[in-house]
């Protein structure tokens, strides 16, 4: 299949951010922007067919005058349109896996709320074995890869969170994609903890806290090491900082244009499974949140 950028569209200020910040990663990727709308179906019985026809009609409306805004943003942009019945959380999960990357809209509450991430989304970021981008409205009205897109305060740059304990070259490959792509810095941050058995040794012994740090850092390095060579041209900075990974990774979402982490790939008896630091950032950062899954 070509290579392209999907959006999941619906009515929502969240959805028409999403097609706008996907329009721009698909002009970074210089690949086609695809714009999907899930009917629900089969209709209930509670739901007149004409009713139901009229949704449709609806829902290609958008599609349309979405796909004409992004052409107008975009001259040049290859923008296709779908309709598409089944359940949304399958359809767009489905979608996902044959798209380069897939863009979906948070609804945002104010930054001591954050998201308020809906069950699709939460569906989708948590099957799709491709990248995908959440975006709240106020965060990107601009797109990706114009500079300090949309809001007056939005932030540039892209933050990078792991985990030096744990293998995660699709997560790294990305990152250092985007910030190649965008000319951006891309500021690595390793959050690290003494266990609990180091507890009382380090407040007596100060030195063995500071021999964490520098084990820390000094995996940090080595993890970026062979992406540095890769991609010269990237402006990388790295962080090994102390406390809660996801505390550090929200405080650093407040200035970037992008916060990607990582999603382990794998089966969950209860539906989709997101790691707490994943599911922490997705609910708080102010910024644009990408989640990369990895083995």
């Amino acid at each position: 299949m070509t290579p392209h950028v999907t959006v999941g569209m619906d009515e929502s200020p969240e959805s028409l951010a999403a097609a706008l910040w996907a329009a721009g990663e698909a002009s970074l990727l210089d690949v086609p922007l695809h714009l999907i709308h899930v009917e629900e179906w089969p209709v209930t019985a509670e739901v007149p067919v004409l009713s139901a026809e009229s949704l449709v009609e609806r829902y290609e409306t958008l599609l349309r005058a979405t796909a004409d805004r992004v052409r107008d943003d975009r001259p040049g942009l290859d923008v296709t349109t779908e309709m598409a019945r089944g359940r949304a959380p399958a359809e767009l999960t489905a979608a996902a896996n044959e798209a380069e990357v897939t863009v979906l809209g948070s609804r945002g509450l104010g930054g001591v709320v954050g998201f308020l991430i809906g069950s699709v989304s939460l569906a989708v970021v948590g099957r799709a074995r491709r990248p995908v981008v959440l975006v709240r409205s106020g965060s990107a009205s601009s797109g990706a890869g114009s500079g300090n897109a949309g809001s007056g305060d939005a932030g540039s740059g892209i933050v990078l969170g792991v985990d030096i304990e744990q293998p995660c070259d699709p997560l790294l490959a990305f990152a250092f994609g985007e910030a190649a792509r965008r000319d951006e810095e891309l500021r690595i941050v390793h959050s690290w903890s003494p266990s609990p058995a180091y507890g009382y040794t380090a407040i007596l012994d100060p030195g063995v806290g500071s021999g964490l740090g520098r084990k820390a850092t000094e995996g940090l390095a080595e993890m970026a090491r062979p992406w540095r060579s890769k991609f010269p041209a990237v402006r990388v900075t790295e962080q090994a900082v102390v406390g809660p990974a996801a505390a550090a990774l929200v405080d650093a979402s407040r200035s970037a244009g992008l916060l990607v982490v990582g999603r382990r790939s794998r089966r969950s008896p209860v539906g989709p499974h997101l790691g707490h630091v994943a599911h922490a950032v997705i609910h708080h950062s102010p910024a644009p949140v990408a989640v990369v899954p990895f083995e």
